[in-house]
């Protein structure tokens, strides 16, 4: 019987569970403690990115979500404005409207998909888009302006999509305006945005600042590009703005007065034609540039949207209209006789009394270097010489001082002096001397080199503007001008004429043979009667085999009192008394009008 009881109790399945207990349970427990396990890493991570998001990167993350909730808009400062000497307007600003984006609004991915949907609107590619964004970093606080001022149309298309695009906003600003298109261009220039030198050397230029790259928008952009202001906002959401917190505005440009008038300046660049060359005017007292033209002209208009490469090389090439070609060296021709005078006069090798033979043509080295008429004009003076425009007088003359003194007198009236006019692309003119030919060219000085520099050719080169200053200077009594172009600059001590040293009586000679010019020689056409008295000079100068010669004149007036002095090129014109006399007379007849 016990060994029965005992067999039970090893044998039944009830008893075994009681024995076991825990042999059922163990799958339970396993999976409580995975679960615990899971639960206590999730905790971690949770708690680890809670310390990330609150600690380690909490400074960030407040910014991020400050520049969310509060938004610092630029405010553009309106360019002051330029005008003539009479206040009449070359430049002013005007109200214009441009998208900007706010790169931390989205992550570089999501703006490579806002960029391809803005671009046709922008006419602006991708590339260019993303490009501005990168530059100003995808973390600057600062809005970036993208494409050009927004027309209507275009204005009332990306307006219509902004609340499909959060981080991209319309801005009013302020744009450039030329009112005249190309007249004047070369002086007043063109406005562009800062380029990252700029910014790099005004570390406080917001985004998209535009600056003065040429002309007097270059020289006086201190003046007249003012200083932008902000504004602080709340935004929504959305990005659109709920509250204003604060805002500093803008401060407008200085107006800058030129000493150009705008009439001269109007008359010298129609009476050019279009045709390749330049007018320079100056007032012979001062020094004012009431007119530099340049032909053809460009319209700095184009300059206040994205210009294409095409427009930009369009610019460059051909008759090359980018070319300030007022402050480009030209063979002056006979207007250079003046110099040789000068020289000869004040070499004591000559008085204003002193006669000359000419001839036909004189023989040099078994060259024949020719009279301007082919025919001599016999034994003359400075004043016949000068208006009949001998060469063979001035030959003599030349070969007699020679090139040193030539070179001195024509640097001393202002051919190959600095200027501080101050504009871009400006060359010197140049009259090598023998020791300056051979260290420029490896070339020996030939005779031929003296009398091709006597009147005007060979290697002596000057600009309208140097040929203006040097008129001016006989114009006033012997005081070199110096050229300028802001009004505030006349009184300035270093703006004042400086004397040339030449005498009164060389002076004087020179001043009767070109009223001579006017009154009998080849500047007859200006003695019409529908104008004072004035003094001038003609010039042909050559160019090359198989060109026309360029046309040249310098004059001033009135003889009674001089007031203006003027210099006038046209390339391959021909003869100066035909191409480039007549636009001197364009310009007297309307100065003489004003008065």
């Amino acid at each position: 019987m016990a060994g029965k009881i005992y067999s039970f109790y090893r044998t039944s399945p009830a008893r075994t569970s009681l024995v076991h207990p825990t042999s059922g349970r163990n799958p339970l427990v396993y999976r409580a403690v995975v679960l615990m396990l899971l639960i206590t890493g999730m905790m971690g991570a949770f708690v680890y990115r809670l310390s990330e998001l609150q600690i380690f990167a909490g400074e960030h993350n407040r910014e991020l979500a400050e520049q969310n909730r509060v938004r610092r808009i630029p405010l553009v400062s309106d360019r002051g404005t330029v005008s003539d000497r009479h206040g009449k307007l070359l430049a002013s600003s005007q109200i214009s409207r441009y998208v900007y984006l706010w790169p931390r609004q989205h992550s570089p991915r999501e703006w490579q998909e806002i960029a391809v949907r803005l671009s046709p609107t922008l006419d602006v590619s991708p590339q260019e888009i993303l490009s501005r964004l990168e530059k100003a970093g995808y973390t600057s606080l600062l809005p970036v302006r993208v494409g050009r001022q927004l027309s209507p149309d275009v204005f009332v298309a990306v307006a219509e999509q902004l609340p499909k695009w959060p981080g991209v906003e319309i801005l009013t600003g302020s744009s450039r305006k030329y009112p005249n298109n190309g007249l004047a261009a070369h002086v007043l220039g063109y406005i562009g945005e800062a380029t990252e030198a700029d910014m790099a050397e005004n570390p406080d230029y917001p985004s998209g600042m535009i600056v003065g790259k040429m002309g007097i928008e270059r020289l006086a952009n201190a003046q007249l590009q003012g200083k932008w202001g902000g504004r602080l906002v709340e935004v929504d959401a959305r990005g659109q703005e709920s509250r204003l917190l604060g805002e500093q505005p803008p401060l407008s440009g200085e107006s800058v007065r030129l000493t150009l008038d705008l009439d001269l300046q109007r008359t010298a660049e129609k009476a050019l034609g279009g045709r390749r060359g330049a007018a320079v005017v100056l007032n012979v007292k001062t020094g004012e540039v009431l007119a530099l033209a340049s032909s053809p002209t460009f319209d700095p208009n184009m300059f206040t949207r994205s210009v294409t490469e095409a427009e930009w090389q369009k610019l460059q090439k051909g008759d090359q209209p980018f070319l300030n070609r007022a402050l480009q060296g030209y063979p002056p021709g006979s207007t250079f006789k003046v110099v040789t005078a000068a020289a000869g006069m004040e070499s004591g090798k000559f008085s204003p009394q002193s006669r000359v033979g000419t001839s036909a043509f004189l023989s040099v080295g078994g060259h024949q270097f020719w009279e301007s008429s082919r025919r001599g004009f016999g034994s003359i003076g400075f004043r016949d010489a000068l208006a009949y425009s001998s060469n063979t007088f001035f030959f003599r003359v030349g070969m007699s001082v020679g090139p040193e003194a030539i070179a001195r007198w024509g640097k001393a009236l202002g051919i190959g002096a600095e200027s501080k006019l101050g504009l871009e692309g400006a060359s010197l003119g140049s009259m090598p001397t023998p020791d300056e030919k051979e260290d420029l060219y490896g070339e020996p000085w030939y005779l031929g080199d003296t009398i091709s520099m006597s009147i005007g050719q060979g290697l002596v080169q000057a600009t309208p503007l140097e040929l203006a200053v040097m008129t001016a200077a006989i114009a006033n009594g012997g005081q070199r001008v110096q050229p300028h172009l802001l009004m505030s600059q006349t009184q300035q001590p270093d703006m004042q004429p400086v004397p040339t040293g030449i005498k009164p009586e060389t002076i004087k000679a020179i001043q009767e043979g070109l009223v001579a010019v006017v009154q009998k020689g080849t500047g007859r056409r200006l003695n019409d009667g529908s104008i004072p008295l004035t003094a001038g000079k003609t010039g042909t100068s050559e160019v090359g085999p198989g060109r026309k010669p360029n046309a040249m004149y310098i004059g001033y007036g009135p003889v009674s009192d001089p007031q203006i002095a003027i210099a006038v090129v046209v390339e391959n014109g021909g003869y100066g008394g035909v191409a480039a006399l007549p636009v001197a007379h364009e310009v007297f007849k309307v100065y003489f009008s004003q008065k």
